[in-house]
């Protein structure tokens, strides 16, 4: 159903810029094009029109564009005003909108959640679009476009159609079970159907996430003091993000540093140099420090001597320093590295990809978050639940459950808090 009233709002980036593209929606949106520009072009038809205010001074000559609802970007009747993209033009024309009867501005995200509103896309998608908008790297990117594309919701459907067609089922062993003329012998096919989806639904739950996407892969630099760590941070993020000295300790907290490599998001956390016992109370709370980020890394490179580091899936054993003749020596399966020569930078860059890319969901396929890992399980959880149930009653309200939980993936069931929260996330002319 349209909404209330009619919102506008600058749907293009900050002026000034080349084009600034103005952007309005609801039942006053077409009335309001005809009373800016005289009158509305076509549908669909971009056409050039001059755009006054009430007092009929002259705001800019801009191209109208007419897109009728609910065949619109929101479901709703909605305009275009492709204005020149200087400040005092977007100022101008949006005083002018904000002064005709109707009409206010938008508040953030209100666009996209009309358009979920208004069927034009589920939950899903709209997550995927926000995703896209605050996309880095193009990893983010393409998993991104695979949900807002609808890859995921398409799943979602598939799998509720199968929960339908075996809840079905039990109903008919709870209505006619007793008829002599019905077909009843239904349990092996629905357990079984229960188990295949269950199955399925518990390998995508476990895939990873879309939060090693977007925050990126924690890759920790451990080992002693003065191993090399700060130096090979910085060399890996080819900036001067921590402080190096030849002194003992110098690294006395955790430093994290953002950056991308080939497309992929990485966090990188140089680390107080790990020793048995120390006097200074401040370096001690640094290792303590530093095992806890040891203990939570997706990779963890390995600075110190050769097979002494913690054990942990994904360890690679650097051997750095290599441009000093005294450097610690590894064995064929270390990297060695100098920071100084870049010496084994760009093997110690391939590894690091290479693991990444083992680690995150495979580029073009839509990543899961919390919100929709938490409800997979749930229908998971359920469907299991069912295999076990020796009742129809039973059986048919954990089908039940399932059905309620892939509803609220698409948001066929949703509440006012989980849409004020996902649409918050957007900005104000989207």
């Amino acid at each position: 159903m349209p909404a209330a009233d009619t919102i506008f709002a600058l749907s293009s980036g900050a002026p000034p810029a080349a084009i600034a593209v103005m952007r309005i929606s609801g039942p006053d949106s077409v009335n309001s094009a005809e009373a800016l520009a005289g009158s509305a072009p076509a549908a669909r038809r971009a056409s050039l029109r001059t755009l006054r205010d009430a007092s009929g001074e002259v705001l800019d000559r801009a191209l109208v564009l007419v897109f009728p609802g609910p065949d619109s970007a929101t479901g709703e009747d909605l305009v275009e005003l492709h204005l020149h993209g200087g400040r005092a033009v977007v100022r101008a024309v949006s005083a002018a909108l904000a002064a005709l009867p109707g009409l206010r501005p938008a508040e953030a995200g209100e666009f996209t959640r009309r358009a979920f509103l208004n069927g034009r896309m589920d939950l899903n998608e709209a997550e995927g679009l926000a995703d896209l908008l605050s996309a880095e790297t193009e990893w983010q990117r393409r998993a991104a476009g695979a949900m807002m594309g609808g890859a995921f919701s398409r799943r979602i459907e598939q799998w509720r159609q199968e929960v339908l067609v075996l809840s079905a089922l039990t109903e008919a062993e709870l209505d006619f079970s007793d008829e002599g003329d019905v077909e009843t012998q239904n349990n092996d096919i629905i357990s079984e159907g229960c188990m295949r989806l269950h199955d399925a639904i518990r390998t995508l739950v476990e895939a990873p996430g879309v939060e090693k996407l977007r925050d990126g892969l924690r890759v920790v630099l451990g080992g002693p003091p003065n191993s090399g760590k700060s130096t090979l941070l910085n060399a890996l993020v080819a900036r001067d993000a921590a402080i190096v000295s030849d002194i003992a300790g110098t690294t006395r907290d955790v430093i994290e540093v953002p950056v991308s490599i080939g497309g992929i998001a990485f966090l990188f956390l140089d680390t107080a140099g790990l020793r048995d016992a120390t006097d200074d109370r401040i370096e001690a709370i640094g290792i303590e420090r530093t095992r806890a980020a040891m203990d939570s890394a997706d990779i963890l490179l390995w600075l110190g001597e050769e097979g002494t580091g913690p054990a942990h899936p994904h360890l690679v054993e650097i051997a750095a320093k290599a441009d000093d003749p005294t450097h610690a020596r590894k064995g064929p399966d270390a990297v060695t590295v100098s920071a100084k020569t870049e010496e084994g930078m760009a093997q110690l860059v391939a590894t690091l990809t290479d693991i990444a890319k083992g680690l995150l969901p495979p580029p073009d396929q839509f990543a899961i978050n919390a919100r929709q890992r938490d409800l997979l399980a749930q229908c998971a959880s359920a469907l299991a639940q069912m295999a076990e149930a020796d009742d129809w009653l039973i059986t048919a309200e954990h089908l039940r459950q399932a059905r309620l939980a892939l509803d609220a993936l698409t948001g066929r069931a949703h509440t006012e808090d989980l849409l004020d929260t996902l649409f918050g996330r957007f900005c104000v002319g989207k």
